[in-house]
């Protein structure tokens, strides 16, 4: 139980500390960085996909492993902060295509972030297991999440 409480509470010291380091980046960085946390899941999406679902690039599961964790991690990061005031539009050269629906519908966010983050946990899980049957079905599981933000947030 005293464990339990310490890593609550050290999870929530984390948090705050992450909220306040947020604070002190600009609009321009935060748009940057989460643009650099969707690409690189992107590519690591990418290669599952070449090795679970197209066969374009022979399996390894020590590989899927490695991809399927980086996107569990991405999507534990709390990528959320990066979606401060001043970020619901392009700033500097950075350019953004959420749309304004975003800042404004925190339930319907909460929604699609929950699914996200339950379906990259889910894939980190299945791909350890090494079946890739059912690592294809969280794959597609995880597309689906994304693929349901995009629609909903996501400018052309």
């Amino acid at each position: 139980m005293i464990k339990k409480l310490m890593a609550c509470t050290a999870g929530l010291l984390m948090a705050g500390a992450a909220g306040m380091a947020m604070a002190q980046v600009s609009p321009e960085d935060q748009i940057k960085y989460r643009k650099a946390g969707y690409s690189y899941m992107a590519w690591n999406m990418g290669k599952l996909k070449a090795q679970v679902i197209d066969g374009s690039v022979a399996y390894d599961q020590q590989q899927v492993v490695a991809a399927a964790n980086t996107i569990a991690a991405i999507a534990n990061s709390g990528m959320g902060a990066l979606y401060g005031p001043g970020t619901e539009k392009s700033v500097g050269n950075q350019k953004t295509r959420v749309k304004p629906e975003f800042f404004s519908d925190a339930e319907g966010v909460k929604e699609v972030a929950i699914a996200f983050n339950q379906a990259a946990n889910n894939l980190a899980k299945v791909a350890a297991e090494g079946d890739k049957d059912a690592i294809a079905k969280a794959f597609g599981q995880v597309g689906q999440s994304c693929k349901g933000c995009h629609d909903k947030y996501r400018m052309e």
